[in-house]
């Protein structure tokens, strides 16, 4: 895999309106944000990395390494030079190291992009290819459809007696927080144009990073590590309140999170665990004092955001196995956490909770953790007529945790996908 030479051409084309209807409806490979981004034109693939379990390394550094020998090999004709062009890459990571689930990286045939008004194409090919593959056609979104999710291996009550098992734990000392998840299980259409679910997501949560990656289509709100130009940045997400009905209770609900003690120890856990993953790899690292409220449509979280300037030769790849699982998706200290949640949780949370997100041939990136997700099973047969889908959810677990609430935290966060899904 890593001999590979590939070719890589990208050109300016008039700004593209629609950027989904390029990509596939069966199978959309997207990043995007507030409607700019990149997106894989058609279902053409140049090339595959996946990092399977079992080989004895971090499946990052796997997928890393490998990345930068065929950057190293790949001859690149860049007329554009912005963030998402010349050779991309779009990665999906399993949350642990010892799930089933691949973590792959996806190299297009074609890409297409639009970024401050400008919009390109990418056209990458092997070298031992006698010339590009010919550019699909951009088409309509199919039909309306929609799928129905219930309890999965998780039910509401088994949840809310995983977070008593867990606050037991927390008192005794055997780790200061965890993040237990719970899942919803489905199926869809086996026809369905899921380009629709991702318009959805990206219309309805516009400030999130809406992604589409082998079948894990989520829109998050958390920006696991953004590297361009040597410069780092992160935002760390943990603390969460639901929105009110009216102004005056989105107020006191937005106030009651800042001052919230539980919230704000969950937070800094979170924070800190960035900082310490981040530091041996930059200078001048620096995070504000104290958590903003970021208000989204259905939710509000504490934040902080993180910035520093690379001081060694790290990619973001790099970046994301320094920085992940980080306590805001696992807990501290974290191979605590990662081990009650294998013991605790029911399934396998696959790539939920993990980095998703591209890379570029310098190895810049963008990469967000895949919250607000569900992972959507292969193209059935003609006999199945559908396809499996699983929607997660989770929440941070501390000291002074009530496991109505966390249940609750888990409903609001189930909300973008089962409303798009509808």
């Amino acid at each position: 895999m890593s001999s590979i030479r590939l070719v890589a051409e990208t050109r300016e084309i008039p700004p593209v309106g629609d950027l989904l209807a390029h990509t596939s409806a069966v199978r959309p490979l997207v990043w995007l944000r507030r409607g700019e981004g990149i997106v894989a034109a058609g279902d053409g693939i140049a090339a595959v990395v996946r990092a399977p379990a079992g080989s004895g390394r971090k499946r990052s550094e796997v997928i890393a390494d490998v990345w930068r020998e065929i950057t190293a090999l790949a001859d690149i004709d860049d007329e554009v030079r912005l963030p998402g062009t010349g050779l991309v890459g779009f990665g999906a990571l399993a949350f642990d190291e010892d799930s089933s689930s691949d973590s792959v990286l996806l190299v297009p045939q074609t890409v297409i992009g639009l970024r401050d008004g400008r919009s390109w194409i990418t056209r990458i090919r092997p070298a031992s290819d006698a010339g590009f593959a010919s550019l699909p056609a951009p088409a309509v979104l199919g039909p309306h459809w929609a799928g129905r999710v219930g309890p999965g291996a998780q039910t509401p009550q088994g949840y809310q007696d995983a977070v008593r098992g867990a606050l037991d734990e927390i008192a005794a000392g055997a780790f200061s927080k965890v993040v237990l998840a719970r899942d919803l299980t489905g199926t869809v259409p086996g026809d369905a144009d899921l380009r629709r679910l991702v318009r959805a997501l990206a219309i309805g949560y516009p400030d999130t990073w809406t992604f589409a990656v082998d079948g894990l289509i989520g829109a998050s709100p958390e920006t696991l590590v953004t590297a361009r130009e040597r410069v780092v940045t992160a935002r760390v997400l943990a603390g969460t309140a639901g929105r009110g009905a009216d102004p005056s209770e989105d107020h006191a609900a937005s106030a009651a999170l800042a001052a919230s003690g539980k919230d704000l120890d969950e937070h800094r856990y979170a924070v800190h665990s960035v900082l310490a993953a981040l530091g041996p790899h930059t200078s001048a690292l620096d995070a504000d004092t104290e958590p903003f409220v970021l208000e989204l449509p259905n939710l509000f979280h504490l934040a902080t955001d993180v910035a520093g300037r690379l001081s060694d030769g790290a990619s973001s790849l790099d970046l994301v196995g320094a920085m992940h699982p980080t306590a805001a998706v696992a807990g501290t200290p974290t191979d605590a956490a990662i081990a009650a949640i294998r013991r605790i949780e029911p399934f396998d949370r696959g790539r939920y909770a993990g980095p998703v997100g591209w890379i570029d041939a310098a190895g810049d990136g963008e990469w967000a953790i895949a919250l607000r997700c569900a992972q959507f099973g292969d193209v059935p047969g003609a006999a199945s007529g559908a396809r499996r889908v699983t929607a997660y959810a989770g929440a941070g677990i501390v000291a002074g945790s009530e496991p109505e609430s966390e249940l609750l935290e888990t409903r609001v966060k189930f909300r973008p996908l089962v409303d798009a899904l509808a």
